[in-house]
Order: structure tokens, then sequence, then C-alpha cells
């Protein structure tokens, strides 16, 4: 059998199976991508204050420290303001979650219908539901979709206008219904050929994130020194809170399950930034509080660094509003592919039929 034809019935068979995969993750994740602006207009009593602007980095960190003595040993993990989230929250260790003023520690309410829908939208995209093997399920999904779906369909593509590649482009808008699909299948797969490929790619590392790190570590030098941990110990829970690096803003802290456990206290670069390089930084502090370990972008080893660049590449962040936008209109791509492909599947096959060889 020629390569061409082995590469398209690979093209139709993968489409049909591992793209309907890919299909519901690119809705899923289409529909995530405004979730900030989403939860924000529904929940403003829960994560809106109007004098944000005006308040200091040291208020959230004071309010923080507050919550923490006065909710004790109940709370599990505790998220300061960052992006749409205005006030801080703190899940409980019974799976509640209440949110407080970031400013005076008033209490604003528990967790809403809209912002629990938008956290099962997440699990879905990621797991289908599924906690144990659905990653698997999708991030080998993914990788298909990546390798063999979107690589052939290229492929049969550039064979078929490799002479005239301007026709590869071009819809015939007032073509029958059957020419019409083919069209919006090429054009549609070629044009979305690179945002594609660049989200499933990065999508895949959150299922096989070892792998990608095994191979990215060709970027980092052959000696890379450790980041230092000890001697900087610190002297209270309220001197982590009040840490003088400037340089990050306290996100989150996830409190120790028992005494053998460690407080691990999250720190991002900017608040409210929503485009860019994401840079973070982590600490992990035992309950006598001893530093465990430190890790900071600035001194991570460059795999690492590249890493935590996925996620904002993967949503769009990385390039602002227009980065979303494309991820959101890219989200819908591959189901449009998978009706359009499975159309012309069905079309060929009828003619089969009419026309046996």
């Amino acid at each position: 059998m020629a390569l061409g034809n082995i590469v398209r019935k690979i093209h139709l068979w993968v489409g049909i199976t591992c793209g309907l995969v890919a299909s519901i993750s690119g809705i899923s994740g289409a529909m995530y991508v405004w979730q900030p602006e989403i939860s924000a207009a529904l929940n403003p009593e829960l994560l809106k204050m109007k004098n944000i602007d005006s308040l200091e980095d040291a208020v959230f960190l004071k309010t923080a420290s507050s919550l923490t003595t006065t909710h004790s040993d109940s709370i599990s993990k505790m998220f300061l303001p960052h992006r749409e989230q205005q006030t801080i929250s703190i899940e409980f260790k019974n799976g509640k979650t209440n949110y407080y003023n970031s400013e005076n520690r008033q209490f604003l309410g528990e967790k809403s219908a809209s912002i629990v829908f938008f956290e099962d939208l997440l699990k879905f995209h990621r797991t289908l539901l599924f906690p144990k093997i659905g990653k698997y399920v999708t991030g080998t999904s993914t990788i298909i979709f990546l390798l063999l779906i979107l690589v052939s369909g290229i492929y049969i593509w550039y064979k078929t206008y490799s002479t005239t590649l301007k026709n590869g482009f071009k819809i015939k808008w007032n073509s029958k219904k059957k020419k019409f699909n083919f069209d919006l299948h090429k054009v549609l797969g070629v044009s979305f050929f690179i945002p594609l490929l660049t989200i499933a790619f990065t999508g895949a590392y959150f299922t096989y994130n070892s792998y990608y790190k095994k191979a990215l570590s060709v970027l980092d030098s052959k000696v890379i020194l450790k980041q230092e941990t000890q001697n900087n110990n610190p002297s209270s829970f309220a001197a982590i809170l009040s840490d003088s690096d400037k340089s990050y803003a306290l996100r989150a802290i996830y409190y120790p399950k028992d005494v053998n456990d460690n407080y691990r206290f999250r720190y991002i670069e900017n608040r409210f930034k929503t485009q860019g390089f994401r840079k973070t930084k982590e600490l992990a502090v035992s309950t006598n509080l001893k530093t465990v370990s430190l890790t900071d972008y600035r001194n991570d080893a460059t795999s690492n660094r590249v890493a935590s660049q996925f996620y904002p590449v993967h949503i769009g962040e990385i390039a602002g509003i227009f980065g979303r936008i494309l991820v959101f209109i890219a989200g819908f791509i591959p189901i449009t592919l998978y009706i359009t492909g499975f159309r012309i599947y069905l079309s060929k096959k009828r003619r089969k039929r009419k026309f046996p060889a």
C-alpha cells in the first residue's frame, strides 16, 4: 500500500476515535478560558472589592495571618487575591469553602454553584470525571491527536496542494454541501495547525510532566546549583507572611495535614497579571518552622523555567487577550474537523456503494 493511502487511513480511523476525545477536551477548554471574567460577573459579592486598588499587599498578609489564627487547624488551603478573585478564600478540611473580605476579615459567603461549575468543568477537561484513569485517556488522546491526526492531516493537505498552495486555503462558499464541507475541513485544519499543535503539546504536559521534564533537562547545564535552604529558617508563621522579598506576592498557603507534613507557600510575580511569562516561587516549611525546600523562578533550572510556561501558553494567557481569544476559537476547531471529516467519510462510503469498483 502506498504511503499516501496509509497516511489517509491513519488520519481517518484515528480521527474517528481519538478525535472525539480531543473534540470534547477542546470544547470544555474553550469554555474554561473565560472562567475568571464569568466567575467575577456572577459572584461580585464573593470575589470583588470596591477599594482593591488602594490596598497594599501588607493588608492581605495581615488578614491572612489573622484568619489563620482564628481558624487554626481546621484550614486545608488559603487563597489570597489573584486575577478575578480580590477576596481571600479558605478551603477547610471538611471540604467547605468560605470567602472573606481581604481588608477586614468580614465573612462574605460560601462557594456558589457557578464557582463549583467551573471547578467541575476543569476536572472534566482534565480527566473526563474519571479521576484515576481519565487524565491518561485525555493525555494519550492529546498526544495521538498531536502526532497522528494533525501531522497526517497536514501531510495530506501538502501532498494535495503542494503545487498550488493558495487553493489549499480557498473555500467556495456557493458550492454544494459536499464540496463546502470538504473545503471547510481542509482550510480550518491547515489554518489552525500551529495553534492546535501548540495547545495539544502543552496540554499533554499535565499528564506526562515527568517525561517532558526529562526531555527538557537537556537545556540545563551539567552542574545545577541547589538553591540555598539552610540558615534561613523563619522565626514564626507571621515572619513568613511578611517575607521581605517584594519580587513576589503570596498567592496560596497549603497547610499541613499532620505533624509530619509541611506548610507550602506559593508566590506569584504579580497578583493581577493576566499576560506574559509566569514567574513563581515556592517555599516548604515544616511544622516546627524549618525550611524544607525553596524554588525560585529567577534561580531555577532552565527546564523548570520552560515547563512553568506550559500553562499560560496552553490557555493563551501568555499573549494576553489576543491569545485567550485564539485559544477559545481553536477549542471549537477539533469538533468542527471531526464533524466535517466524518461527513467526508460517509460521502465516500456512499459513493463506493453507488459506484463499486
